[in-house]
């Protein structure tokens, strides 16, 4: 028997409509989910692969090889960078974290592309042997601005390159700060002293001057004085606020240094320790191997 046909007017049989919605149901959670999938494999892509910004090199070295550390900054990458002297501290033959041997230093602060960071590092390390006592330190410092001239510059130089972001250093990641005390001269040793005391190894010595500050000192209520000593110190983040605390209780702005004390974090470092160096080629290589896999 011939089936009648159901005029446009007719609906489904309840069963056959609930059937057809199920379908469409299903069908729309699946689209909605491989769109989410999509979505979420965009974000990955982009955390994982991000812009080139710049960063910013410290390396304290001793006179004879700033010529060598620019030399690899040049090979491996393009920099901006600017030198100046300063003193090492060390006077006993524990390892310096500043270096201990040459009493004049020369500190080098260079702005690179981030993506070029790992192999700046890595190269410093394998032919600068700032672990061997008394050589010195490199180490990277995160940025919070940079002036878009030199910025667009800087990433222009490294057009083809990212950076990983599964690579970039966090708070937990980070084991070491760089701790900075401007103190009044003659009281850098007082400083060096009391952080000594509280475990620092170390530190490298900078003069400088203190720069109309009387609108700030209205505000702190304390004079400073114009000739002023820079110390910095490269502290395990444990023993940060520590050596801190000893410095604002001994050469403090309510002392007669008049100190004023920071800290800034730092990412990767080169010339710590030989232990130190060794795990940090370890880590590096099974980072290769992983990429490798991929």
């Amino acid at each position: 028997m011939r089936r009648k046909k159901k005029s446009a007017g007719e609906a489904f049989p309840p069963k056959t409509s609930k059937n057809i919605l199920t379908t469409i149901t299903a069908a729309g959670e699946k689209a909605g989910s491989r769109v989410g999938e999509l979505l979420g494999a965009g974000r990955s892509a982009q955390q994982e692969k991000g812009w080139n910004r710049a960063k910013l090199l410290v390396s304290i070295v001793n006179r004879s090889d700033e010529k060598k550390l620019k030399e690899i900054l040049d090979d491996c990458s393009v920099s901006i960078s600017y030198l100046f002297e300063g003193m090492g501290t060390a006077h006993s033959a524990v390892l310096d974290y500043f270096g201990i041997g040459e009493t004049e230093k020369r500190i080098l602060l260079s702005l690179f592309p981030e993506s070029d960071e790992e192999i700046v590092m890595r190269e410093i390390r394998a032919k600068m042997a700032l672990y061997l006592v008394g050589r010195g330190i490199s180490f990277t410092v995160p940025l919070s601005g940079i002036s878009q001239t030199v910025a667009e510059g800087i990433a222009g130089a490294a057009t083809n390159k990212t950076t990983d972001g599964r690579k970039k250093m966090t708070s937990q990641d980070r084991k070491y700060n760089l701790i900075i005390a401007s103190v009044a001269a003659n009281f850098v040793d007082t400083a060096m002293e009391a952080a000594r005391e509280a475990g620092a190894a170390g530190g490298t010595i900078v003069r400088a001057r203190t720069m109309q500050n009387a609108k700030a000192e209205q505000f702190i209520g304390i004079s400073l004085m114009r000739e002023q000593e820079i110390l910095m110190i490269l502290a395990r983040k444990e023993n940060t606020m520590p050596i801190m605390n000893a410095l604002s209780e001994r050469v403090g702005a309510k002392t007669q240094a008049g100190g004023v004390i920071f800290s800034v974090p730092v990412d990767r470092t080169a010339g710590i320790s030989v232990t130190e160096e060794e795990e940090l080629v370890r880590s590096a290589e099974k980072g290769d191997r992983s990429e490798d896999t991929k």
